[in-house]
């Protein structure tokens, strides 16, 4: 009996392994293609995309997610113990400063156009690309086209809970992730759109489009909502490259204002706006210390 209770655990874990991801072949997303094409996208389009090899469902995006929600419903809770990181050390590294320091010397015309235009310091231009993407090293290894196209299609949490821990889901709290299931879905759907338009707007394949888990793209890891809402096409060749530094240093800049930043604001407006970019206060209290720090390192070279 021992010996079939262990093989009936190790084929549970092979049927979770091999089995569960084939649930979501290509004509599972058939949803997906038919409200996009009722959208008003090329039906043709969307079902050549959906059935290339390389689309695949990836749970882990809203499986992580999910797992991100109820930390946080746990943190807020009535008694709960908060913890509060002030910024990442790592990025206030004497040599991570001079990279951006470097980087800004060697940006600095393009850098004060920016700052000419949207009235958003240099130092929090660059400090925002330092932390999103390295400073344009690091764009994300993902595909940013199978990661919201697999949060668009869990809108249905029992399609989702095979990819969690047992103990995970429990009564109290299975009604709050069923309603974020279908709120991140719908959210996901509408950037899931906005991605295609980005790419075909640009002659991009979307499907190699690199990004974040949850779909940010570009040098300034945007939603691809906001390429249309707040990208410029600052090198003027007609497109919103949110690949292309010129673009993407205007872009940021142009999110912050559009978000409230104005000239001369006190730092306690700035880290409001910058929560806007982020939604999280070390990630605010970073740019900060960053972009203080460029400042302190370009006054020592110019004595």
């Amino acid at each position: 009996m021992l010996i079939m209770d262990r093989r009936t655990r190790i084929l549970g874990i092979l049927l979770s392994v091999f089995l569960l991801p084939a649930l979501l072949s290509a004509e599972d997303w058939t949803p997906l293609v038919d409200r996009l094409a009722g959208d008003g996208l090329d039906e043709d389009m969307i079902e050549e995309l959906f059935s290339r090899p390389e689309v695949r469902f990836e749970p882990e995006v809203i499986t992580t997610k999910i797992q991100e929600l109820l930390r946080k419903r746990q943190k807020t809770a009535p008694g709960a113990a908060r913890k509060f990181r002030g910024v990442y050390e790592g990025f206030l590294r004497p040599e991570v400063i001079e990279c951006a320091h470097v980087f800004s010397r060697e940006n600095e015309m393009e850098l004060a156009e920016v700052q000419k235009n949207f009235c958003v310091p240099k130092e929090i231009v660059v400090s925002i690309m330092l932390v999103e993407t390295r400073l344009g090293s690091y764009l994300g290894m993902r595909c940013a086209f199978n990661n919201l196209a697999s949060m668009a299609i869990a809108s249905d949490f029992d399609r989702v809970r095979p990819y969690l821990p047992r103990d995970l889901i429990t009564p109290s709290n299975e009604k709050f992730v069923r309603i974020r299931c279908r709120v991140k879905a719908e959210w996901a759907y509408k950037e899931l759109k906005a991605l295609i338009d980005y790419a075909e707007n640009n002659g991009l394949d979307p499907v190699k489009i690199p990004g974040s888990i949850y779909g940010a793209i570009g040098l300034c890891q945007f939603m691809p909502s906001h390429a249309f809402n707040f990208g410029i096409d600052a090198d003027g060749d007609g497109k919103i490259d949110l690949f292309a530094k010129p673009d993407a240093l205007h872009s940021i800049a142009n999110y912050l204002r559009g978000h409230g930043w104005k000239c001369n604001m006190t730092r306690t407006g700035q880290h409001r706006v910058i929560l806007a970019y982020n939604h999280s206060r070390a990630y605010a209290n970073t740019i900060l210390a960053v972009a203080e720090r460029l400042k302190e390192k370009a006054a020592l070279v110019r004595k």
